[in-house]
């Protein structure tokens, strides 16, 4: 069984941000939730938690949900996302691979 997951009210935001855009885009297209749904490979119900802005659905479909009606993710066009992803990469090359705890003891009274 599924442990219930509290989101924080930003993450919520965020997914109902991008599921009102892409209902939003669906409808102004004409399309039925049935064919866009057809055209991504997700059911039907998946395409409606899309737009409903549900946090539980796969990343990678809202995305390609998204990115399938033309919907701008982060950047206002491919270019500018390639460039946030090399840029991202150059950043974390620079950073340690591993992430470990701090043995030493923090003295945080001031």
């Amino acid at each position: 069984m599924r442990r219930p997951h509290t989101y924080r009210p930003q993450t919520l935001d965020a997914a109902k941000a991008l599921g009102l855009e892409i209902a939003i885009v669906r409808r102004e297209r004409r399309w039925t939730t049935s064919a866009l749904a057809e055209r991504v490979g997700i059911s039907p119900v998946t395409l409606r938690k899309i737009e409903r802005g549900d946090p539980t659905v796969a990343l990678g479909s809202a995305f390609e949900v998204a990115t399938l009606l033309g919907i701008s993710l982060f950047a206002p066009g491919p270019r500018e996302l390639s460039s946030m992803i090399d840029h991202g990469s150059t950043q974390l090359a620079l950073l340690p691979s591993r992430v470990r705890e701090s043995t030493r003891e923090v003295h945080d009274a001031f």
